[in-house]
């Protein structure tokens, strides 16, 4: 069991449109003017410091006091958090740049970053006494989702679209969660899911649990500060889909300099996103104040593949006001990411983990990077997760008989590379 503190920290919900106040119950959208809801934490009584959060347990509840549950009999946990930092010498050295790190989520329980928003989500929602749990998903969430609710013994729902991975919808299905794969993109699964929310009282982690559920994504960047010695880098590159990533990274480091646990704040967000779906992008480059959505996303990197992203004009503004960048990567510089990650530090990503090193690179490349910066790259979901991206054509593969002479034979003409 996690232990929490009996003080509970949460203030009240706020609108980020409007500004009004609510108690922190189930709502989730504002009732003057629909605008989304977010978590806002009585800081003067957070008492917490470095020494007490080092000695805590290595998953993400070591920030307890940053997280919206107040019963911790209803917590659910797997053991997400607290994901290695990585510091990646030959990709640096092959990228000519100095200092490079990697927040590697591919080893989360299932697999990627969603085991955060996921453990806290479902977590809020057994609380909360909802009878069933569920999600919109491209993949990621559905897995994390399903797999908490398993925990928690909480029926689970997930809604997908149709061309999701199999290998993503294999691994939901087998937590027990019912498939419910919509003819569509990622924003018709959403409003399906949305409907049904209201409909039959479920908690769709990510629509009417949202405020709690984009609360456990944060946890990214607090380990980031914690493992680079309490304070924050320089650079983070983070894949965008729905945008609510790179918010919640934002908000996280300000709640960190907010409570004293980092010194400075000079941090630049860059997102990241794929060429075939970059609506947050492209309203970067051309200095827009709107988000124009995307009616068909054609990308191999599915679960950013988010035509009208939820949260998109509020990463787009935390982007700009932390003096960072936006960029995006063709289908052909994604795969080249994901390849020269794993030759160089044998992490395999995901095309999301692919569009950071991919993008990372073109900013390098073109100066928007400095060579002698210092970069975080989050790598956000293993690449085992989106195996049929890749062809075995392009595989190298060497067939020898089964004794020593034929392999003999393939070195001496040069088939094989010695190994010095």
């Amino acid at each position: 069991m996690v232990a929490l503190e009996k003080k509970v920290h949460v203030k009240m919900l706020k609108c980020r449109e409007c500004g009004k106040e609510y108690p922190p119950t189930k709502i989730h959208a504002c009732e003057d003017c629909f605008g989304p809801l977010e978590v806002v934490y009585d800081l003067d009584s957070i008492k917490v410091n470095k020494h007490v959060i080092e000695g805590r347990g290595e998953t993400l509840w070591r920030y307890r006091e940053l997280l919206p549950i107040e019963d911790e009999a209803k917590i659910v946990d797997l053991g997400a958090g607290f994901t290695p930092l990585q510091e990646c010498r030959r990709l640096a050295e092959a990228l000519g740049i100095r200092r490079l790190y990697i927040k590697n989520d591919t080893v989360n329980p299932t697999g990627s970053f969603k085991d955060r928003p996921a453990t806290v989500a479902v977590s809020k929602s057994f609380e909360f006494k909802f009878r069933a749990v569920g999600c919109a998903s491209t993949g990621n969430l559905a897995a994390a989702t399903a797999a908490h609710a398993a925990r928690a013994g909480l029926p689970c729902y997930v809604f997908i679209p149709s061309n999701t991975e199999r290998s993503k919808v294999l691994q939901a299905a087998t937590y027990g969660a019912k498939i419910i794969a919509v003819k569509g993109t990622y924003d018709d699964a959403n409003r399906l899911a949305a409907q049904t929310a209201y409909e039959y009282n479920w908690a769709i982690v990510n629509i009417n649990v949202r405020p709690y559920y984009v609360e456990g994504s944060k946890t990214i960047v607090f380990e980031i500060c914690e493992q680079l010695g309490w304070r924050a880098p320089e650079n983070i590159i983070i894949p965008v889909g729905s945008g609510a990533l790179l918010c919640a990274i934002w908000r996280g480091l300000k709640q960190f300099r907010d409570l004293g646990l980092l010194s400075d704040l000079k941090t630049r967000l860059i997102g990241a996103q794929p060429e075939g779906c970059s609506p947050i992008v492209k309203a970067f480059k051309s200095n827009s104040e709107d988000i124009l959505p995307v009616e068909k996303p054609k990308t191999i990197a599915k679960s950013l593949a988010i035509g009208d992203p939820g949260d998109g004009i509020y990463a787009l503004r935390a982007i700009r006001e932390s003096g960072g960048l936006a960029e995006y990567a063709s289908d052909e510089e994604i795969i080249k990411g994901i390849n020269l990650l794993a030759k160089t530090e044998g992490v395999f990503a995901e095309p999301a983990g692919g569009v950071t090193i991919a993008v990372l690179k073109k900013l390098i490349e073109s100066g928007d990077i400095a060579r002698d910066d210092e970069i975080v790259c989050c790598v956000t979901g293993s690449g085992f997760k989106s195996l049929d991206i890749f062809s075995i054509d392009t595989m190298s593969v060497i067939e020898v008989e089964p004794n020593f002479s034929s392999l003999e034979d393939l070195i001496g003409s040069g088939g094989v590379m010695e190994h010095g």
